[in-house]
C-alpha cells in the first residue's frame, strides 16, 4: 500500500509540474519585475512561430490553449494557494496571440500589439476589470485577458486601417 501512495504522490507532483510549466508559459511568469510583460513577450514569440499556419489552424491553436489556460492556471492557484498569481501568465500569452490574430507580419503591428495589449491588461477598462473582479478561478484568470486581447485588437486594427498598413 505505501508504494502505491508513493507512486500517487510522485504522478501528482508530476501533474503539478506540468501544470506549473504551462500556467507560467514555460516558467517565464518566474522571471524579475512584470510576469505579465514577460508572458506577453512569449506570447508575441509564440505568435512568430504560428503566424503563418492557416488561420484555422492558428486559431484552433489559440482556443487549445484557452482550455490549457483555464485548467493550469485553476490548478496553479490552488498550487500555490493564492488567487490569481502573478506567475501565472498563460492569460496574457493566450490575449496576446488575440491581439496579434490578424496582425500583418511586420515588427511595426507586433510592437503595437504589445504595446496595445499591455495597455488594456494594465488599464482594464470596462468590462475586463468587472471579469477581474467578479469571475474567479482559471476561466477567471483567463477571461480578462482574452476581453483585453479583443479591445488591443479592435484597436490595432483600427489604428492599422487609419495608416493604410
Amino acid at each position: 500500500m505505501q508504494r502505491f501512495t508513493t507512486r500517487l504522490q510522485e504522478s501528482t507532483a508530476d501533474m503539478d509540474r506540468l501544470y506549473m510549466f504551462i500556467a507560467t508559459g514555460a516558467y517565464s511568469g518566474y522571471l524579475p519585475k512584470a510576469p505579465g510583460t514577460w508572458g506577453s513577450a512569449v506570447g508575441v514569440l509564440v505568435w512568430w512561430v504560428i503566424r503563418s499556419l492557416p488561420l484555422g489552424a492558428y486559431w484552433g491553436i489559440v482556443g487549445g490553449l484557452c482550455v490549457a489556460g483555464i485548467i493550469t492556471a485553476g490548478a496553479a492557484e490552488k498550487i500555490v494557494d493564492r488567487g490569481d498569481p502573478g506567475i501565472v501568465v498563460i492569460d496574457e500569452i493566450v490575449g496576446q496571440l488575440i491581439t496579434l490574430g490578424f496582425a500583418p507580419v511586420h515588427p511595426g503591428a507586433a510592437l503595437a500589439g504589445f504595446v496595445l495589449f499591455r495597455l488594456f491588461d494594465i488599464l482594464k477598462p470596462f468590462p475586463v476589470d468587472w471579469v477581474d473582479q467578479h469571475i474567479h478561478g482559471g476561466i477567471g484568470i483567463m477571461l480578462d485577458d482574452i476581453v483585453a486581447g479583443c479591445y488591443a485588437l479592435t484597436v490595432l486594427h483600427v489604428g492599422l486601417w487609419i495608416l493604410k498598413i
